[in-house]
């Protein structure tokens, strides 16, 4: 079992061991933090070293946009010459070149704001952060079949790092883990990390096919190797997260709010198997978590639970917890779970204390924390305040956000180590660290 090191989040670093190998190191000749390197998914180095694009427009095509700049080949890095609101028009951005970085950070105040439409994800080596996804309803009417969420998706889909990025408002789900169902661990994706992302308010009756369906995050079956680190789940129905069949990974120090039908759920679907083996439990390692009951909860809710008819899944939790409205404990597991003796995973340092989540995290989470958004803010507020609830669409909640422009020249160094550190002072900055 070699050693995976967790992202040093929260000032306290974790390091663990693999459910599977470590990922390979890519090409690109750039280099990141040793503390960094082998996470999964945050193993990647990205497209430092690559060639420096600059988004220079708010428009959702055309020279200087940012979907110019995921459509391009080779390794890149896209840095921010603009800030304001992109409005995708219902046309979803689309990555299928690897080894990128978008440095959201390096945007000037307020930042990068994506509304109304989502990001596949479907390459290598690939980290993002600090954007936010305004994804909503787009004003379409109720069950009409718009599904959009951020997805990291597909066989190509491994070494992908997500951090501090604030998505919300997904008719599918808000950030998922995806890819073909029976092409086994190979053929969908895989080593990804998800870090520090406030991931909230999915909507419930909106414009899905199927009604009803507020989501946080799917890892799909037999998606392996997945790190859900730091995040905020805040008012999403079910998905916070959903590990399904054959899947693998580690919980750690994540906060749900306000959950619905599922907080973390494990297992397969029987219907999506029916004719074929099932796959394997899902097998986690979930230390440092915690779940408050709000207003759309009930009463009956665990922490971690499964409908599956077997294979429910296998679990090692350490210093989880979990609270009624009232305050007094709530259960942590049903529905069939097994208890591990032992983690699956190897850690080598203690993550925070669950006891002091909530205020270590807070501080942190979500895209730009020094220089949150109106969204971000009132998340956060209700989230301390013990409110919040589902919503049905961002109308509820204020509608779209509005920014005028903002533009500032970047001088980029070209040298891979001087890149690094470059991008790591302007994370710093947004970060208030």
């Amino acid at each position: 079992m070699r050693p995976f090191r967790l992202l040093p989040l929260l000032a306290l670093p974790l390091l663990i061991g693999a459910c599977q190998q470590a990922p390979a190191r890519p090409e690109n000749p750039a280099t990141r933090p040793q503390a960094e390197q082998s996470a999964p998914g945050a193993a990647t180095r990205g497209g430092l070293g690559g060639t420096v694009i600059r988004v220079t427009s708010l428009a959702a095509n055309g020279p200087g946009s940012l979907r110019a700049a995921l459509e391009a080949a080779g390794p890149r890095v896209i840095v921010f010459e603009i800030a304001g609101v992109i409005d995708l028009n219902r046309q979803d951005l689309v990555l299928d070149q690897p080894f990128v970085t978008i440095a959201g950070q390096t945007a000037p105040s307020p930042g990068i704001t994506l509304i109304r439409g989502g990001m596949k994800i479907r390459a290598h080596d690939v980290v993002m952060q600090h954007l936010r996804f305004r994804m909503g309803d787009a004003g379409l009417p109720k069950g009409n079949g718009y599904e959009v969420d951020v997805s990291i998706e597909g066989r190509n889909a491994h070494n992908v790092w997500v951090d501090h990025c604030s998505v919300a408002w997904g008719t599918d789900e808000n950030l998922s883990i995806s890819g073909p169902r029976y092409d086994g661990p190979e053929g969908t994706a895989r080593r990804v990390t998800l870090s520090s992302n406030i991931i909230a308010e999915g909507l419930v009756t909106s414009t899905h096919k199927k009604g009803a369906h507020s989501m946080g995050t799917l890892v799909h079956d037999d998606v392996r190797d997945v790190l859900i680190q730091g995040n905020l789940y805040a008012n999403n129905a079910d998905r916070n997260p959903w590990f399904k069949g054959g899947s693998t990974g580690a919980l750690i120090n994540n906060y749900i709010h306000n959950p619905g039908k599922w907080a973390i759920r494990l297992g397969y679907n029987p219907k999506e198997w029916e004719g074929r083996t099932p796959p394997p439990a899902p097998r986690l390692a979930l230390i440092g978590n915690v779940m408050q009951h709000g207003a759309d909860t009930p009463a009956t809710l665990s922490m971690i639970g499964s409908n599956a008819p077997d294979r429910q899944g296998e679990a090692f939790m350490q210093d989880n917890l979990a609270f009624l409205k009232t305050g007094a404990p709530a259960p942590l597991v049903s529905g069939g779970i097994s208890a591990l003796a032992a983690s699956p995973v190897r850690l080598d340092t203690a993550p925070i204390p669950a006891a002091r989540l909530r205020e270590a995290m807070l501080a942190s989470v979500g895209a730009r924390p020094a220089d949150r958004d109106s969204v971000d803010k009132r998340l956060l507020r209700e989230i301390l305040n013990g409110t919040g609830r589902q919503i049905d669409s961002q109308n509820e909640v204020g509608g779209y956000p509005e920014a005028s422009p903002v533009r500032r020249a970047l001088d980029v160094p070209a040298e891979p180590a001087r890149q690094q550190a470059w991008l790591e002072a302007y994370a710093r900055e947004v970060e208030g660290r």
